[in-house]
């Protein structure tokens, strides 16, 4: 599927599909087949997760560390929620998340950049089929 929004200020994600998301930075695209964080201030860092079985607590805990506002966990190609006690950091630092699968949560993604939020999507890609 591909999107268009309105003309952002920030990076948004372009499009999405099994296996991939198409990223847009400073009117540039990029298609995207790994796990991923991006971040409305600018971040894109490889998430060393290839999928939901490989995820720990140290996952979240590198989300933490950027201290933004809410994580948007994209679980892959359908709803599954992580352990609490993998979330510890980021409840102790207040930092919500929400957990959706990764369509969706690029969907929500580009609604909350583009309202100026501090968001951040951590974005299982799983290989397509």
């Amino acid at each position: 599927m591909k999107l268009q929004p309105d003309h952002l200020d920030v990076q948004s994600i372009l499009g999405y599909g099994p296996g991939w998301v198409g990223l847009g930075r400073n009117g540039v695209g990029e298609k995207i087949e790994r796990s991923v964080i991006i971040g409305s201030r600018g971040e894109l860092i490889d998430w060393d997760c290839g999928c939901f079985e490989d995820l720990s607590s140290e996952h979240f805990d590198q989300l933490a560390s950027y201290h933004p506002e809410l994580v948007l966990f994209g679980s892959g190609s359908r709803l599954r929620f992580p352990p609490p006690a993998f979330l510890r950091t980021l409840m102790a630092q207040r930092i919500g998340l929400e957990t959706m699968d990764t369509l969706a949560a690029c969907r929500t993604y580009n609604i909350l950049a583009g309202e100026g939020r501090h968001v951040m999507a951590a974005l299982l890609i799983e290989p397509a089929n």
